[in-house]
């Protein structure tokens, strides 16, 4: 009777050959992953400034959250308002929205990943603004040109930071 095993040199090449396809694949995998938030980070901020500009040509021109409060923003484009802007559900008066069915989405890219506050201010340009160590803002918003941005300063592997996008 005769015993059949590998032996040590057999082994030794098989653990090498799968080193070297490790080698290969992980780096590929995790540029997989970063090409995915960027673009992710490109499809939220294209919804979002869609979603502000529809609000603006329903509302004669005016960007929701001028009255620079986060909540009220988030309400006026999570829920029903009139052509003033005022949040409300009587019939025949608040016909414009909704506009997204929950708030801001989260931001997919930087150290703030998740967030989904919404900074709001009128400074441009808005990346003065950028703010990365207040983690729950992942959004930053000038809500007198409708203008929006991730709330990082942090760029994608080409080298174009995330507040151009």
């Amino acid at each position: 009777m005769r015993l059949r095993a590998f032996s040590l040199v057999e082994l030794v090449i098989v653990v090498v050959i799968i080193g070297v396809i490790a080698a290969i694949a992980v780096p590929r995998m995790s540029r997989t992953a970063k090409g995915a938030g960027d673009a992710a980070l490109w499809g939220n901020l294209a919804t979002l400034r869609g979603v502000i500009d529809m609000y603006a040509a329903e509302h004669g021109g005016a960007y929701p959250g001028a009255d620079e409060d986060e909540e009220q923003l988030i309400d006026q484009l999570t829920k029903k308002t009139d052509a003033a802007g005022n949040v409300g559900t009587a019939f025949g008066v608040h016909i414009y929205g909704p506009y997204l069915r929950r708030g801001f989405p989260p931001v997919p890219v930087g150290p703030n990943t998740g967030a989904t506050g919404v900074i709001l201010t009128v400074t441009i340009p808005l990346t003065v603004v950028v703010d990365e160590s207040d983690t729950e803002y992942g959004w930053i918003y000038n809500y007198k040109t409708g203008e929006i941005i991730a709330n990082t300063d942090d760029s994608d592997d080409s080298g174009t930071p995330y507040s151009s996008y």
